[in-house]
């Protein structure tokens, strides 16, 4: 897993308010940001897995396709974020995302893998047993895109057989990993392109596993090492790579929302790829 080296702060900071005034799915020419050289490459892994329940569980038909829980917001999502870690940092992305399972023989040769709509996910021991070897090597895990009690009991339960007697730990702002890049001042709720003009920013309950429970605020909880090394996150309430993915859905969803995903987004690459 090679380091990388990110940008100076004001290029970044010059970029997001770029970004934030054009609100336009494509950024203009005029508009160069990423003018170094030797770039690191880096991979966007999608871990794919098994969920259960039929219709409205283990998939859902939404704009007239079949999705399973695995592949959601994938893989324009990761095109999209491709594309902004290009321009905002020294990463460069694969042009194509990649997509794993717990149990591939290469899956540490990523030192990130993305998860999502966890919900109804079902998994075996032997991925258990997989992903707590690529946790203890160095490996990094994000989860994101799942609401509420039911579906964040359903990650619980996953990790006490990854990491026997760890417990999560909510990550509260001063966390670094929220100040690496772009200096955030809350955890953002990215509502699903589909809900975000309801008004505010939650979900519907009626939208996730019941029961639901609280779904008004975000929050990022973690998992850390006997070393204090931080391992998984999951983004709970909130869809952070929907921001990503539907961000040419018009600038008033990109001004509000994407901007804040790909903040986010690049600050966890970042802090993940330093530490």
């Amino acid at each position: 897993m090679r380091l990388v080296l990110i940008a100076a702060l004001t290029l970044l900071t010059q970029a997001l308010f770029a970004l934030v005034a054009n609100a336009a799915s494509e950024i203009p020419s005029t508009i160069e940001v990423n003018v170094f050289t030797d770039l690191t490459e880096v991979n966007l892994t999608r871990v794919e897995y098994d969920s259960l329940g039929g219709r409205g569980r283990e998939y859902y038909v939404f704009e007239g396709r079949v999705w399973l829980r695995w592949e959601t917001d994938y893989p324009q999502a990761e095109y999209n974020f491709a594309k902004r870690l290009r321009q905002l940092t020294r990463m460069n992305p694969a042009v194509s995302p990649t997509r794993r399972r717990l149990t591939d023989d290469d899956l540490g040769d990523f030192p990130l893998i993305f998860m999502s709509d966890v919900g109804y996910a079902n998994f075996s021991t032997e991925e258990e047993d997989a992903l707590r070897a690529y946790l203890e090597n160095g490996g990094f895990l994000w989860v994101d895109d799942f609401w509420g009690d039911a579906e964040w009991a359903s990650l619980e339960r996953f990790m006490r057989g990854v990491l026997p007697g760890n417990r999560w730990r909510e990550i509260s702002i001063d966390h670094p990993i929220f100040h690496t890049v772009f200096e955030m001042e809350e955890m953002p709720q990215i509502p699903a392109e589909s809900f975000a003009g309801w008004g505010g920013t939650s979900e519907p309950p009626g939208a996730h596993k019941y029961p639901a429970g609280s779904l008004a605020h975000a929050s990022m909880r973690g998992y850390f090492d006997d070393d204090g090394r931080l391992m998984v996150i999951g983004t709970h309430n909130t869809d952070v790579a929907d921001g990503w993915e539907r961000e040419s859905y018009g600038s008033w969803y990109f001004e509000r929302f994407s901007t804040k995903s790909y903040r986010l987004g690049v600050n966890v690459y970042t802090y993940v790829l330093t530490h």
